[in-house]
Protein backbone atom coordinates (compact mmCIF):
# COMPACT_ATOMS: atom_id res chain seq x y z
CA UNK A 1 0.00 0.00 0.00
CA UNK A 2 1.32 3.46 -1.06
CA UNK A 3 0.45 6.39 1.74
CA UNK A 4 -0.32 9.93 0.17
CA UNK A 5 2.43 12.14 1.86
CA UNK A 6 0.74 13.42 5.12
CA UNK A 7 2.71 16.53 6.11
CA UNK A 8 4.20 16.18 10.75
CA UNK A 9 5.70 19.04 11.29
CA UNK A 10 6.95 19.37 14.95
CA UNK A 11 8.18 22.23 17.23
CA UNK A 12 11.78 21.21 18.97
CA UNK A 13 13.97 21.93 21.30
CA UNK A 14 17.32 19.94 20.81
CA UNK A 15 17.75 20.08 25.10
CA UNK A 16 14.61 19.29 25.36
CA UNK A 17 14.16 15.70 27.13
CA UNK A 18 10.57 15.38 26.21
CA UNK A 19 11.38 16.28 22.37
CA UNK A 20 13.96 13.58 22.67
CA UNK A 21 11.65 11.19 23.93
CA UNK A 22 9.16 12.23 22.52
CA UNK A 23 10.84 11.41 19.19
CA UNK A 24 12.30 8.32 20.10
CA UNK A 25 8.55 6.78 20.60
CA UNK A 26 7.74 8.45 17.25
CA UNK A 27 10.50 6.45 15.50
CA UNK A 28 9.14 3.37 17.38
CA UNK A 29 5.86 3.76 16.00
CA UNK A 30 7.19 4.58 12.69
CA UNK A 31 9.33 1.07 12.24
CA UNK A 32 6.75 -1.04 13.44
CA UNK A 33 4.47 0.58 10.57
CA UNK A 34 6.80 0.32 8.17
CA UNK A 35 4.41 2.21 5.30
CA UNK A 36 3.61 5.67 7.10
CA UNK A 37 2.15 8.76 5.45
CA UNK A 38 4.51 10.97 7.75
CA UNK A 39 6.42 13.80 5.73
CA UNK A 40 8.45 15.33 8.84
CA UNK A 41 10.19 18.88 9.31
CA UNK A 42 11.44 20.26 12.24
CA UNK A 43 10.70 23.63 13.40
CA UNK A 44 12.80 25.82 15.79
CA UNK A 45 11.61 26.69 19.39
CA UNK A 46 13.89 27.51 21.89
CA UNK A 47 12.93 26.48 25.72
CA UNK A 48 15.56 29.43 26.62
CA UNK A 49 15.39 31.97 24.26
CA UNK A 50 17.50 34.76 26.54
CA UNK A 51 20.47 31.92 27.49
CA UNK A 52 23.88 33.62 26.93
CA UNK A 53 25.03 32.84 24.07
CA UNK A 54 27.75 31.00 25.39
CA UNK A 55 25.32 28.58 27.85
CA UNK A 56 25.59 28.26 31.50
CA UNK A 57 26.74 26.11 34.06
CA UNK A 58 23.81 22.72 33.67
CA UNK A 59 23.44 22.95 37.92
CA UNK A 60 22.90 26.50 38.45
CA UNK A 61 20.54 26.69 34.62
CA UNK A 62 18.51 23.85 36.68
CA UNK A 63 18.24 25.70 40.04
CA UNK A 64 17.21 28.49 38.70
CA UNK A 65 14.41 27.08 36.24
CA UNK A 66 12.92 24.60 38.54
CA UNK A 67 12.94 26.75 41.61
CA UNK A 68 15.80 25.02 43.54
CA UNK A 69 18.00 21.90 43.55
CA UNK A 70 15.47 19.80 45.57
CA UNK A 71 12.73 20.73 42.74
CA UNK A 72 15.34 20.09 39.79
CA UNK A 73 16.44 16.58 40.93
CA UNK A 74 12.58 16.20 41.34
CA UNK A 75 11.70 17.16 37.83
CA UNK A 76 14.65 14.83 36.30
CA UNK A 77 14.33 12.19 38.28
CA UNK A 78 10.61 11.64 36.78
CA UNK A 79 12.17 12.59 33.72
CA UNK A 80 15.03 9.68 33.73
CA UNK A 81 12.26 7.40 35.11
CA UNK A 82 9.81 7.57 32.03
CA UNK A 83 12.88 7.52 29.64
CA UNK A 84 14.02 4.31 31.70
CA UNK A 85 10.47 2.74 31.54
CA UNK A 86 10.84 3.08 27.92
CA UNK A 87 14.40 1.82 27.22
CA UNK A 88 15.43 5.11 26.01
CA UNK A 89 19.06 5.96 26.94
CA UNK A 90 19.18 9.29 28.56
CA UNK A 91 22.82 10.17 30.73
CA UNK A 92 21.90 13.60 32.46
CA UNK A 93 24.71 13.45 34.94
CA UNK A 94 26.95 13.54 31.54
CA UNK A 95 25.55 16.88 30.96
CA UNK A 96 27.47 20.18 32.08
CA UNK A 97 26.61 22.67 30.39
CA UNK A 98 23.24 24.05 29.21
CA UNK A 99 23.51 25.85 25.47
CA UNK A 100 21.99 28.35 23.72
CA UNK A 101 20.21 26.42 20.90
CA UNK A 102 19.86 29.38 18.58
CA UNK A 103 23.35 27.70 16.49
CA UNK A 104 21.80 23.93 16.62
CA UNK A 105 18.63 24.96 14.87
CA UNK A 106 20.14 26.57 12.22
CA UNK A 107 22.05 23.61 10.95
CA UNK A 108 18.94 22.16 11.23
CA UNK A 109 17.54 24.64 8.81
CA UNK A 110 20.71 24.04 6.96
CA UNK A 111 20.24 20.16 7.16
CA UNK A 112 16.31 20.56 5.73
CA UNK A 113 17.81 22.23 2.55
CA UNK A 114 20.40 19.34 2.46
CA UNK A 115 17.46 16.96 2.99
CA UNK A 116 19.57 15.52 6.13
CA UNK A 117 17.13 17.22 8.92
CA UNK A 118 16.18 13.74 11.07
CA UNK A 119 19.62 12.32 10.59
CA UNK A 120 20.89 15.61 12.46
CA UNK A 121 18.17 15.76 15.00
CA UNK A 122 19.04 12.35 15.85
CA UNK A 123 22.55 13.45 15.64
CA UNK A 124 21.75 16.26 18.71
CA UNK A 125 20.01 14.69 20.25
CA UNK A 126 22.49 11.65 20.75
CA UNK A 127 25.39 13.59 21.27
CA UNK A 128 23.25 16.15 24.15
CA UNK A 129 21.44 13.14 26.32
CA UNK A 130 23.76 10.34 25.51
CA UNK A 131 27.13 11.43 25.51
CA UNK A 132 27.01 15.35 27.41
CA UNK A 133 28.38 17.20 24.46
CA UNK A 134 28.17 20.87 24.35
CA UNK A 135 25.63 21.34 21.60
CA UNK A 136 25.95 25.00 21.10
CA UNK A 137 29.45 24.79 20.21
CA UNK A 138 30.38 25.43 16.74
CA UNK A 139 32.77 22.19 16.64
CA UNK A 140 30.58 20.13 18.33
CA UNK A 141 27.66 21.52 15.43
CA UNK A 142 30.20 20.66 12.70
CA UNK A 143 31.22 17.10 13.94
CA UNK A 144 27.54 16.42 14.19
CA UNK A 145 26.75 17.51 10.39
CA UNK A 146 29.74 15.41 9.04
CA UNK A 147 28.20 12.35 11.13
CA UNK A 148 25.15 13.05 9.42
CA UNK A 149 26.67 13.34 5.74
CA UNK A 150 26.81 16.93 5.59
CA UNK A 151 30.07 19.59 4.48
CA UNK A 152 31.31 20.48 7.84
CA UNK A 153 33.24 23.39 6.58
CA UNK A 154 30.51 24.96 4.77
CA UNK A 155 28.52 24.47 8.14
CA UNK A 156 31.54 25.69 10.46
CA UNK A 157 31.83 28.97 8.05
CA UNK A 158 28.31 29.63 8.37
CA UNK A 159 28.33 29.85 11.77
CA UNK A 160 30.89 32.15 11.84
CA UNK A 161 28.36 34.45 10.37
CA UNK A 162 24.33 35.93 11.21
CA UNK A 163 23.17 33.61 8.24
CA UNK A 164 19.58 32.76 9.30
CA UNK A 165 19.63 33.83 12.23
CA UNK A 166 17.09 36.17 12.38
CA UNK A 167 15.00 33.80 10.50
CA UNK A 168 15.35 31.26 13.32
CA UNK A 169 14.10 33.92 15.81
CA UNK A 170 10.71 34.81 13.58
CA UNK A 171 10.23 31.15 13.15
CA UNK A 172 9.99 30.58 16.85
CA UNK A 173 7.97 33.71 17.30
CA UNK A 174 5.70 32.64 14.74
CA UNK A 175 5.09 29.50 17.20
CA UNK A 176 4.36 30.87 20.24
CA UNK A 177 1.88 33.45 17.83
CA UNK A 178 0.28 30.49 16.91
CA UNK A 179 -0.65 29.46 20.43
CA UNK A 180 2.62 26.57 20.86
CA UNK A 181 4.16 27.37 24.62
CA UNK A 182 5.54 24.04 25.04
CA UNK A 183 7.58 21.50 23.42
CA UNK A 184 7.46 19.00 21.79
CA UNK A 185 4.10 20.19 19.60
CA UNK A 186 3.16 18.03 16.82
CA UNK A 187 1.20 18.92 14.10
CA UNK A 188 -0.72 16.79 11.73
CA UNK A 189 -1.63 17.78 8.22
CA UNK A 190 -1.32 21.39 9.66
CA UNK A 191 -4.98 21.07 11.69
CA UNK A 192 -4.47 18.80 14.81
CA UNK A 193 -2.26 19.80 17.32
CA UNK A 194 -0.69 16.71 19.34
CA UNK A 195 1.18 17.99 22.39
CA UNK A 196 3.86 16.17 24.49
CA UNK A 197 5.76 12.72 24.21
CA UNK A 198 3.61 10.49 22.88
CA UNK A 199 3.49 6.85 23.34
CA UNK A 200 3.98 4.34 19.81
CA UNK A 201 0.15 3.45 20.59
CA UNK A 202 -1.09 6.78 19.92
CA UNK A 203 0.89 7.57 16.55
CA UNK A 204 -0.06 4.07 15.54
CA UNK A 205 -4.09 5.17 16.23
CA UNK A 206 -3.45 8.38 14.35
CA UNK A 207 -1.70 6.09 11.13
CA UNK A 208 -4.44 3.97 10.91
CA UNK A 209 -7.07 6.72 10.72
CA UNK A 210 -5.01 8.69 8.44
CA UNK A 211 -4.99 5.28 6.32
CA UNK A 212 -8.58 4.88 6.35
CA UNK A 213 -9.25 8.46 5.69
CA UNK A 214 -7.32 7.58 2.01
CA UNK A 215 -8.87 4.80 1.54
CA UNK A 216 -12.39 6.18 1.38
Amino acid sequence: MTATPVKLDIMSDPICPWCYIGKTLLDRALAEEGVHPFVIEWHPFQLNPDMPAEGMDRADYLERKFGGKENAVKTYGQIVAHAEANDIPLDVAAIKRTPNTLDAHRLLHWAKIDGKQNAVVDQLFDAYFQQGRDIGDHEVLADIADSAGMDASVVMRLLKTDEDREDIQKRDQTAREMGVNSVPTFIVAGQHAVPGSQPPELWRKVIAELHAQQDQ
